[in-house]
């Protein structure tokens, strides 16, 4: 993850400040509202994280079976990971 979970935690609450402001929500208790929208967005954030993991571990099972074709890791983990975010409907930058 690439940001601090503090960060994202001043992040939700800046976030619900100006949604509030803009009219654009309404909350009446924006203390039980950050930490869910922190949730939200930590999830979304480490969701490439967790797809890196998942690539990772397949490639674990596999690593035998690489070696013995000469596969390169980086190749085989790039499309692993494509494959992966294509299966969940992800759109990974």
């Amino acid at each position: 993850m690439l940001l601090n979970r503090d960060l994202v935690g001043h992040m939700a609450a800046e976030t619900l400040k100006k949604l509030v402001e803009a009219e654009m929500v309404e909350v009446k208790t924006p203390e039980a509202v950050v930490p869910r929208l922190r949730q939200a967005m930590l999830e979304e954030i480490t969701v490439e994280d967790r797809i890196n993991d998942e690539a990772r571990q397949i490639l674990i099972q596999h690593q035998d079976q690489m070696r013995n074709s000469g596969i390169s890791y980086q190749e085989m983990f790039k499309k692993v990971k494509a494959q992966l975010a294509r299966d969940k409907k992800l759109v990974l930058r």
